[in-house]
C-alpha cells in the first residue's frame, strides 16, 4: 500500500474512499447528482478540496446547505453550459450515470468542464442480475435497490458496455475499481463485479 492510500482517512464507504485516492488535495472538484452532499463533505475533509454539487431534488439541495455543502440546483439532462471548459479538476457523478438520459452528451460535458470525470455505476452484467434476468424477474440488489416500476434509473449497462462506449468516443479509461458488496473484485469483473468505478481523461 502506499503512502498515498495510507493518508486518506477511511469513510466507511467503499466508493468515497477509491474517489478520495483519485484526488490530490486542494483540487477543484464539481458533483454531479450530490444526493445529501456526502462525498463533497468527506473530499471537504480527507482532501481539503474545494468542492460544488449539482442537484435538482429540493429536499437534497437542503440536504446539502446542512452539510455545509455549496450546491446548485441544474437538471443534468440539459448539459453543464453555466461551466466553463478545464473549470474543475474532476468532474463526478457516483452511481447517477444509470439515471441520465442523454448518456454520451454528459460524458462529454464531464471532460469538457473537468481535466479527468469520475464516474460509478451498477453493473447489469453481475452474475446475481443476470441470474435474475434467466429466473424471469428484474434484478433487485444491493446496488440496483428499486423495483422495475419506481427505479429512477433509465440505462441498463455493463462494464463490457461503459468501456465499448469509451473506446468509440476516445475516452481514456486511467483507473478501474471494481467491488461486489464492498469487496474488490480483480478478475472477470464484467461477471462478478456489482459496481464498477472509473477514473477517465481525453486522448491527448
Amino acid at each position: 500500500m502506499s503512502t498515498d492510500l495510507i493518508q486518506v482517512a477511511e469513510s466507511g464507504r467503499y466508493d468515497f474512499d477509491v474517489i478520495a485516492r483519485w484526488m490530490k488535495p486542494g483540487e477543484r472538484v464539481l458533483d454531479l447528482g450530490c444526493g445529501d452532499g456526502s462525498l463533497l463533505k468527506h473530499l471537504r475533509e480527507v482532501r481539503q478540496v474545494e468542492g460544488y454539487g449539482v442537484e435538482l431534488d429540493p429536499a437534497n439541495i437542503v440536504a446539502c446547505v446542512r452539510n455545509g455543502v455549496s450546491v446548485l440546483q441544474i437538471d443534468l439532462e440539459g448539459g453543464l453550459e453555466d461551466f466553463e471548459d478545464a473549470q474543475f479538476d474532476h468532474v463526478v457523478m457516483s452511481l447517477s450515470l444509470q439515471a441520465v438520459r442523454h448518456t454520451e452528451r454528459i460524458l462529454d460535458e464531464m471532460l469538457r468542464v473537468g481535466i479527468e470525470a469520475v464516474v460509478s455505476f451498477p453493473n447489469f452484467g453481475y452474475w446475481r442480475h443476470r441470474q435474475a434476468i434467466l429466473n424471469g424477474r428484474m434484478p433487485v440488489s444491493e446496488s440496483l435497490p428499486y423495483q422495475w416500476y419506481d427505479t429512477p434509473n433509465v440505462r441498463f449497462f455493463t462494464i463490457a458496455d461503459f468501456e465499448a462506449l469509451c473506446e468509440r468516443r476516445g475516452i481514456v479509461v486511467h483507473e478501474r475499481a471494481a467491488f461486489d458488496e464492498g469487496v474488490p473484485v480483480t478478475q472477470e469483473a464484467n461477471f462478478l463485479a456489482s459496481v464498477a468505478m472509473y477514473r477517465l481523461g481525453r486522448r491527448a
